[in-house]
């Protein structure tokens, strides 16, 4: 088996409004001007990145944005443009809502488990219903249509609705799969929070959390808990403080609440698992959160050896380069450190593993996918042609009430769908 990353293509609307409660890089860079062309070239750079290693890489399409069907619904009446401007005159947070690029995070995307982990051998995804933020909640009738397009030539591949949104559901981003190699059963780790810590809203319900478990038909899966401490300081998601990938759990001390436990139960079912912990008085909660440590790609590559890919910041906390620097001397799992700008995504709260939701499936199954959703060179070179004459250079926030910037969303996307052969009745 193989594992597929899906990176979120940044969309033409991506800009700083602070719409994230909880989320530290986004409320400090709340009001700042944006540069969407160059995000969106730089998450297409760690595309590429991935493609060089080897590795199999997909893209997930940015969504409808404004999303005037959304405000419609919100009482406004009218076209796409007088719907924009009566919501901006009126209630121009809604209109903010509207505009939000968010879904370029694809971890939020869905919860994924393989074939090897399900009792019925079937490929699940649940599609994550956001509920806890307003500007994330609109995603997830976009994103379902383009998983299902994506598996449909799958047979084994079943994509399922949003959980409820009584309880909130953040998809892989509160989500581990630790396995001796990826073909192999794994273990399914579910991160929830408690309650809110520190004025912030801990967005993975544990109730959601054990409706996946029972929905994917799961041979084997935990339930953790993240510490107080950590959605205090700002891990608003799990993978903001941890990541995993094959045999290898990377870690801060303070990810966990029980984590003796947590650890004690992996063990149990995983002997060989490897966990890398990052103690607070090398790293504190703080650092890793400013540097996103542990929101990195960690893959493994064609020798066995595996790689961290790093956000650029990491390299600007002392603290950080220390401790990775005595990682690579003790010739563990982890053999090599790189580092990317992706300095657009960043200042909104989401670093290389928020970019990407990882798909675990037979090499075989490849071709069976909608090859429109997947990125070779040829594509990479014409997305990138194409965001450059279509994306906006800059997006200041008093722009987003600009009919003009609307229309060139709308124009870009339209763009983005004819140039890799969609419909825009099919998104």
């Amino acid at each position: 088996m193989i594992e597929v990353n899906f990176d979120g293509l940044v969309g033409p609307s991506h800009n700083y409004a602070g719409l994230s409660l909880g989320n530290i890089a986004s409320a400090t860079h709340a009001g700042m001007v944006s540069a969407p062309r160059e995000a969106a070239l730089q998450g297409l750079a760690k595309m590429r990145r991935m493609m060089a290693l080897g590795l199999p890489q997909g893209l997930l399409l940015p969504h409808d944005r404004p999303d005037a069907a959304w405000l419609r619904r919100m009482g406004f009446a009218g076209d796409d443009m007088t719907v924009c401007r009566a919501a901006w005159a009126h209630e121009p947070g809604l209109l903010r809502n509207a505009f939000s690029a968010s879904a370029m995070w694809t971890a939020n995307a869905a919860t994924v488990s393989p074939r090897p982990d399900s009792v019925d051998g079937r490929l699940h995804l649940s599609v994550a219903n956001l509920a806890s933020m307003p500007h994330r909640s609109i995603e997830a009738q976009q994103t379902t249509r383009q998983l299902r397009l994506l598996f449909a030539p799958m047979p084994r591949a079943m994509v399922h609705d949003p959980l409820p949104a009584s309880f909130g559901d953040e998809g892989a981003a509160n989500h581990m799969r630790l396995c001796a190699d990826h073909g192999q059963e794994g273990l399914e780790i579910f991160v929830h929070g408690s309650g809110p810590s520190g004025g912030f809203p801990a967005r993975q319900s544990a109730t959601a959390s054990q409706g996946l478990v029972r929905r994917h038909g799961l041979r084997h899966a935990l339930l953790a808990r993240q510490s107080d401490e950590a959605i205090a300081a700002g891990a608003f998601h799990n993978d903001v403080v941890a990541v995993a990938n094959e045999t290898v759990l990377f870690t801060h001390e303070q990810a966990f609440a029980e984590r003796d436990a947590l650890y004690a139960a992996i063990r149990q079912q995983l002997p060989q698992v490897e966990i890398i912990e990052v103690p607070a008085a090398r790293v504190s909660l703080q650092e890793a959160i400013a540097s996103y440590l542990f929101n990195s790609q960690l893959v493994t590559l064609s020798d066995g050896a595996m790689l961290l890919l790093l956000p650029g910041e990491a390299r600007e906390v002392p603290a950080v380069m220390a401790w990775l620097e005595d990682l690579l001397a003790t010739n563990g799992p982890i053999r090599r450190l790189e580092f990317m700008t992706l300095r657009e995504s960043m200042r909104n709260g989401g670093g290389p593993a928020c970019l990407r939701l990882r798909v675990a499936l037979e090499e075989r199954e490849l071709p069976l996918l909608d090859q429109r959703f997947l990125l070779d060179e040829a594509k990479a070179d014409a997305l990138e042609s194409l965001v450059t004459r279509h994306w906006p250079q800059h997006i200041a926030p008093e722009d987003i009430g600009n009919p003009d910037l609307w229309q060139q969303c709308w124009t870009a996307r339209a763009a983005l769908l004819d140039m890799l052969g969609f419909h825009a009745e099919e998104l």
